[in-house]
Formats: structure tokens, sequence, C-alpha cells
């Protein structure tokens, strides 16, 4: 009966997380639409089809927000630590970095400025590497 309940968890595991991949793909073409419809599918000066590629946009990030939590849900506590380290370590980056960035640019000391979308690069590249370590640190 063991044997039989860790596999039907670990199927689960893999159904969520399959789940959230297909999730995340909709919602990155979602993003992508929202982002470069304007200008490459319709005329740029249409406000409601932009609105609506935003509104999809909303609701699809949703979709993949409930998707991540089930995904989380599924998963072992010793993931679910794993996992939950890597999202405070992200968390703060995104707090400290963010407000030091706007503190620095308000006083004149930024030469250059970065672009929005490189703050999400940023925080995905620092989450994906406390997961790494996470797992190498509870071996």
């Amino acid at each position: 009966m063991q044997a039989h309940n860790e596999t039907g968890a670990y199927r689960n595991s893999i159904e969520t997380a399959v789940r959230l991949v297909l999730w995340t793909l909709a919602w990155a073409a979602a993003l992508a639409l929202a982002k470069f419809g304007p200008g490459l599918l319709w005329d740029s000066r249409q406000p409601v089809a932009s609105w609506a590629a935003v509104a999809a946009n909303l609701v699809v990030g949703i979709g993949w927000i409930v998707a991540f939590a089930r995904f989380l849900r599924a998963q072992d506590e010793f993931q679910r630590k794993i996992i939950q380290d890597a999202l405070a370590v992200a968390l703060g980056v995104g707090w400290v970095g963010g407000f030091a960035y706007v503190v620095a640019d308000a006083a004149g000391l930024v030469v250059y400025d970065v672009d929005i979308a490189v703050f999400p690069v940023l925080l995905g590249v620092v989450y994906l590497i406390t997961i790494v370590v996470g797992k190498i640190r509870y071996r």
C-alpha cells in the first residue's frame, strides 16, 4: 500500500509540474502578444485590442499563479523547503536591489538607465541559482 501511495504522489507531482509548464508557456505567449501585438498584429492606435491583450495576459497570469500554488502543494516537504528558501532569497534580492536602484537613481548616481525587463530576468536567475544551491545544500 505504501508503494502505491508513493507512486500516486509522484504521478501527481509530475502532473502538476506539466500543468505549471503549460501555464508558464501560455503566460509567456500572452505576455508576448500584449507586448508585440500592437506593432506587429494590429495598429498601435487600436487601444481596444491592446487592452484586450493586457486583460488576457492578466487572466492567464492568474491561471499561472493557481498552477504554481497547486505545484507547491504537490511537492513533498523537502522540495517545498528548497522552493520556499529560493523564493525568500529572490524576494529579498528584488526588494533590496530594487529599492537600492530607486534610491541611487533619485540621488543621480545611476549613469546608465536599466531596462525594466532586466529586473524579472535577474530575479529568475537568482531563483534558479538558489534552487540549485538548495538541492546541493540539502543532499
